[in-house]
């Protein structure tokens, strides 16, 4: 079984209740919204409708706005050369694709550059502005990326060239030198554009400029479309403004304006979807996207997004398509190797409290993935690296880590030992000389302990509420669909229900397990066996099998097969039941099984024992005769000091370790 901690938020029931009865919810989704700390009617209203909440402009609220616009304007009104320099993961070429499309429309001289994640790595640098500078650009703008690029920044203003900085990630200490910055980390904490991811900044600025040019109505629905891909893509919170223009831009991509959208929802198969969620453009349209960047050319989604050409289209997404497959393998591969690695070497990541593992050989395009899946694992924030070079001499790599620790004050901590280094809480980058490996593991280690406790050394689950089982249906999952669309910091619900029966369960695809589950109450007065539902339980088929009885934690989702929708409960956690009056606990006579309890009721204590068919055995203590049956139209008198009875009752107390 899965080595989790899971927190449970404190139930609300009674006010969870009020709001159920003055919004029409039930009451499990009204307690969901309380742990959103969305806690009156006036606030439900806005999170189910965000477009009903008046927005201030972010004139208001981006002080370097003005100054980017005007910069922009004129070098569209003297057609001086742009040039944008992107970034390689989905945010930054969704970004770069938004902008390229904006400005163009506009009637701006513009083109682009995406460093080598291979040979440069990660933002603009020096060999990048000295060749704008050579190919006569005036004006450096950079997409997801610039804020620590303090050399780079310095050489363009000394040749001449101004620069906007677009960028979300974490702040340093001293910016760098650019005409203006954009950063939602400038801003308020409290304006709703705080939580943008870099597509969100290029959106503002790219809607701000249409506005200038009066030119809205022709670039905003495409712009949204690019705005959500990227902004689910690269996990931004979908808070503020990411949610109200998300929910906004999902309905738009299943009929895309865009031949590049419409062309990679065909290829991930999701062509005749009416309605996309965010899991099908986090699973499926953005990994595609970014395996592109993580193993060949941005280019590639680059041309995809930006072409008005369906033929053009096709082909780039079939690239990505291919691309994406040939990164699954990758990811698959080194998993196994860093699995093997760790759990054959010397280190201890409980006792370190995070995990620096470097091996030669691995591709650092998709070792951010493999980090991800560690962490998952393991538990431990983890930081994945791999050589340069033939000699060995450099390393670099990829952080992920857990809610407690943050990946950016981490790399902060380590700076002195770094060539480079980047980020933010949840994630980050970077790299060092292989003379430094100790050292930088050593100063990991000291930071992990100064963040963690050894109780934060277990995969989190976070559970809303609990639920029964028989509370799930179409119906229930419609008020879910109503909360949507859900992603990180707002997650979707997740719910608990104690000591259910796994009735069956079977490995399926790459190690994912099905299972068929249902709940029933050994002490409950019916012999009801409660509703049946189906469930998934992704990369799980190293636990196969689960216990016949656990609790079980999960979200709810949809399943459609041959035409028909049913619910499905997708697993994400399980631990074994409690041991409560109505858990019951298994054990095994004469090779079957069977699961038992003891009840009290007014002072008279009485065992019941289920066997697999779902029959109850129960018998008062000091009688001769108990019940049988799955029913209570089915429940007859047995004469229980018959030996096929005397026996598996003895063996009951004994399992319970209670005396005849």
């Amino acid at each position: 079984m899965p080595d989790q901690r899971w927190n449970i938020f404190p139930s609300q029931a009674e006010r969870a209740e009020q709001l159920a009865q003055t919004t029409s919810l039930s009451p499990l989704l009204t307690q969901v919204l309380l742990n959103r700390k969305i806690q009156t009617p006036e606030q439900i209203k806005v999170y189910l409708d965000p477009d009903s909440q008046d927005l201030p402009s972010p004139l208001e609220d981006f002080p370097d706005l003005p100054i980017s616009l005007e910069l922009l304007i004129n070098a569209i009104n003297q057609r001086q050369r742009i040039a944008i320099c992107g970034d390689y993961d989905a945010d930054g070429m969704t970004s770069t694709a938004l902008l390229l499309r904006a400005l163009r429309s506009l009637g701006a001289r513009v083109d682009y550059a995406i460093p080598s994640r291979m040979s440069e790595g990660y933002g603009i640098n020096e060999r990048i502005v000295e060749d704008f500078h050579e190919e006569g650009v005036s004006l450096i703008l950079t997409v997801d990326n610039g804020i620590m690029a303090h050399k780079p920044i310095a050489r363009a203003r000394e040749l001449g060239l101004a620069v906007i900085i677009t960028d979300h990630h974490d702040l340093p200490p001293i910016l760098p030198d650019a005409n203006a910055i954009l950063n939602p980390k400038l801003i308020a904490e409290t304006s709703p554009y705080r939580s943008m991811a870099g597509v969100g900044v290029a959106y503002v600025l790219a809607l701000s400029l249409a506005q200038s040019f009066d030119q809205t109505r022709e670039l905003r629905d495409v712009l949204l479309e690019l705005f959500t891909l990227g902004t689910i893509a690269d996990l931004a919170p979908l808070l503020g403004v990411n949610r109200r223009w998300v929910k906004r831009g999902l309905q738009l991509l299943p009929k895309s304006k865009l031949s590049g959208v419409q062309a990679l929802i065909q290829v991930a198969g999701l062509s005749g979807e009416k309605n996309l969620k965010p899991e099908a453009i986090g699973f499926r349209l953005g990994p595609r996207i970014n395996a592109v960047g993580r193993l060949a050319d941005p280019q590639i989604v680059i041309e995809l997004l930006i072409t008005d050409d369906d033929g053009v289209a096709l082909e780039q997404a079939m690239k990505c398509e291919q691309i994406n497959k040939q990164r699954q393998q990758l990811c698959e591969q080194i998993e196994r190797e860093a699995i093997e690695a760790y759990e054959q070497g010397s280190l201890d990541a409980k006792d370190d409290r995070v995990l620096l593992l470097v091996q030669p050989g691995w591709h650092h395009g998709v070792i951010g993935i493999v980090a991800s899946r560690l962490v998952e694992r393991y538990g431990v924030p983890v930081f994945i690296g791999t050589y340069e070079d033939e000699a060995q001499q450099h390393i670099r790599g990829s952080a992920r880590s857990i809610p407690e620790f943050n990946v950016f004050e981490a790399l902060e901590f380590c700076k002195d030992l770094m060539l480079k280094c980047g980020g933010h809480k949840a994630a980050g980058g970077f790299s060092f000389e292989a003379s430094q490996l100790d050292a930088i593991r050593s100063r990991l280690r000291t930071f992990a302990h100064q963040s963690l406790k050894p109780e934060h050394l277990k995969p989190l689950v976070t559970v809303d509420t609990q639920a029964n089982l028989n509370q799930i249906d179409l119906s229930f999952y419609a008020q879910i669909d109503a909360l949507h669309p859900c992603g990180m910091e707002n997650p979707d619900p997740v719910f608990w229900t104690p000591n259910v029966r796994i009735s069956d369960q079977k490995m399926i695809g790459k190690g994912h397990l099905k299972l068929m589950v249902c709940q029933e109450d050994l002490a409950a007065d019916e012999f009801a066996a409660g509703q049946k539902l189906q469930a998934i339980a992704w990369r799980w088929g190293e636990y196969y099998p689960l216990p016949k009885h656990l609790d079980i934690a999960y979200r709810v989702r949809t399943n459609e097969w041959n035409g028909d929708i049913s619910v499905q409960l997708e697993i994400i956690g399980v631990r074994l039941p409690s041991q409560s009056a109505n858990s019951g606990v298994e054990f095994s006579h004469s090779q079957r099984n069977y699961t038992c309890v003891i009840l009290e009721r007014d002072g008279i204590k009485e065992l019941r024992i289920r066997n697999f068919k779902g029959e109850v055995l129960a018998i008062q203590k000091g009688q001769k005769t108990g019940t049988l049956g799955k029913t209570p139209q089915t429940t007859k008198e047995v004469d229980v000091s018959q030996p096929q009875f005397y026996h598996l009752i003895k063996a009951a107390m004994q399992v319970l370790g209670v005396g005849e």
